[in-house]
């Protein structure tokens, strides 16, 4: 008999589909370098903690990028994001519906990415209502993969680690949930489907 009680999901890569190398590709070609710089990646990771506005981190590109307007610099942002398959709508939706588990949504975004999608994926408030919790790291100032934001989620919600499951496509991610004593599954989503998950994971269900 499974002890999971609560499953806490990721969302990019794992709901909607990202394109991480080809905005890192499109990002170094527009910034007309060979890698990122350390401000910038920095920055980034500021902006996703909701450490600083949007506004500041528009500023920040567009001082150091003049020639680029501030649409050019959205869009290059933007550029990640691609389409969310409505299977996997309809899976979250049936987990909601059936009401087995706890569902928490934790994901490392950023006020611009949440913008995009709530005006380009025409579902994302049905999604979003699917969950008991909903935690971007923007919102709550907390980002993976450190560990103070598994701690948070299991202290907020009054959760036992090894009661939960947690599904991330970032190695990283899953390690450090594990290492508190979290079940993890690090989706592979170039073969992996999170509609697979109770398949995928039989052992523990």
């Amino acid at each position: 008999m499974s002890t999971i009680k609560t499953l806490i999901f990721d969302f990019g890569d794992v709901f909607i589909n990202l394109d991480k190398q080809g905005a890192m590709t499109n990002a170094l070609e527009l910034f007309e370098v060979d890698e990122l710089p350390e401000e910038l990646v920095s920055i980034n990771t500021l902006y996703e903690q909701g450490l600083i506005s949007t506004e500041e981190f528009i500023e920040f590109y567009t001082d150091n990028f003049p020639k680029l307007s501030e649409k050019e610099i959205i869009d290059a942002w933007n550029y990640i994001l691609k389409d969310f398959p409505e299977h996997r709508l309809e899976f979250i939706k049936q987990l909601a519906k059936d009401n087995t588990y706890k569902l928490i949504l934790l994901s490392n975004t950023n006020n611009l990415h949440i913008s995009w999608i709530a005006e380009n994926i025409l579902f994302y408030e049905e999604f979003k209502s699917c969950f008991d919790v909903f935690y971007l790291s923007h919102e709550i100032n907390l980002r993976k993969p450190n560990a103070d934001i598994y701690e948070f989620v299991l202290k907020e919600n009054k959760l036992k680690a090894s009661d939960c499951f947690f599904i991330d496509d970032t190695k990283d991610n899953t390690d450090t949930a594990s290492n508190l004593g979290i079940h993890t599954w690090n989706i592979d989503e170039t073969s992996q489907d999170i509609v697979d998950l109770f398949d995928i994971n039989k052992d523990l269900f």
